[in-house]
């Protein structure tokens, strides 16, 4: 058995947990087969993170805060104009969902994850506040929920299409990752005028 010092041995959980979710999905996850990758006991993941949810509700967690990450540095680099800051917002949401694919689809199952979860609670609202944010710079600080709901569900619902291969005979062949950014942006620049307006 491994000798891990404490915060790596939650480190190489929190790896095997997303390893475990790349590959099997949440149908195949046990805290059992995270212990067995990490090469630690079983009772260690419960040691750490509780149960269940309390390992995929960190692991979630730090996706969110990955994604908030992505979000912030898009949209510095987009430059002084406030809707190429928000396109660039939607962009790296919807790379984010495509290089991430076992945490974004996590992220936003509540029904695996504990609602109570401190870290998670936190990282989820800094995600939903960069959109806001990016999207309330279009009118003057202020962002009201509509537009708001439109914004976020064009692009997680884009994303979530992408993920879930339905697109696959549309896309023709085509490589996913020039897909997304050609349709993302087509789709992002339709929506424009009900966003901007």
């Amino acid at each position: 058995m491994n000798n891990y010092h404490h915060g790596d041995l939650r480190a190489a959980l929190l790896d095997a947990a997303g390893a475990i979710l790349q590959e099997k999905g949440l149908e195949g996850f046990s805290l059992r087969e995270c212990a067995r990758r990490a090469g630690t006991s079983h009772a260690a993941p419960a040691h750490h993170f509780g149960d269940t949810p309390g390992l995929l509700s960190e692991f979630a967690a730090l996706g969110f805060e990955r994604m908030v990450t992505m979000l912030r540095a898009a949209r510095a680099a987009a430059g002084a104009d406030a809707w190429e800051q928000l396109r660039a917002t939607g962009r790296a949401y919807i790379d984010f969902a495509l290089a991430n694919r076992a945490a974004f689809q996590l992220m936003f199952r509540t029904d695996r994850l504990d609602a109570g979860h401190e870290r998670l609670r936190a990282a989820s609202a800094a995600a939903f506040g960069e959109l806001r944010d990016a999207l309330a710079a279009l009118h003057g600080g202020e962002a009201d929920m509509p537009r708001l709901m439109l914004a976020w569900s064009a692009v997680h619902g884009f994303a979530t299409l992408l993920l879930e291969h339905p697109m696959d005979g549309i896309r023709q062949g085509t490589d996913v990752q020039q897909f997304s950014r050609e349709m993302g942006d087509a789709m992002l620049a339709r929506l424009k005028a009900s966003l901007a307006g």
